[in-house]
């Protein structure tokens, strides 16, 4: 597996993020994290454990499934997971846009 390092834009993107006038909305700090994740890739994904049969919490299905309960609702305000096949480079480009459009919205202390 090839690892991408972080880039200098990425690493000055990550310690801005901490440094905003005002906390981000959940949607806009999820969006960071599973960026952040994407990035750097700790722990590498291709390293990570496989769920075993009996794991029923890893196992359970989503909302997405076929399987998925009928009577549990789909939130029609769930976002589509747009981000599951990115690549280390592109995730980190992603995550310095999304930090500098967050200055611009809340505000930078730095």
């Amino acid at each position: 597996m090839t690892f991408t390092p972080k880039t200098p834009a990425f690493e000055k993107a990550v310690k801005d993020s901490r440094n905003l006038k005002a906390k981000p909305d959940n949607d806009e700090l999820l969006e960071l994290y599973s960026l952040f994740k994407q990035g750097t890739q700790d722990p590498p994904f291709a390293d990570a454990p496989k769920p075993g049969m009996f794991d029923l919490t890893v196992t359970s299905p989503s909302p997405l499934s076929p399987f998925y309960p009928p009577h549990i609702p789909i939130h029609i305000h769930q976002k589509p997971i747009s981000r599951i096949h990115i690549r280390e480079a592109k995730a980190q480009e992603k995550y310095v846009k999304l930090v500098n459009s967050l200055k611009e919205k809340y505000g930078f202390e730095g």
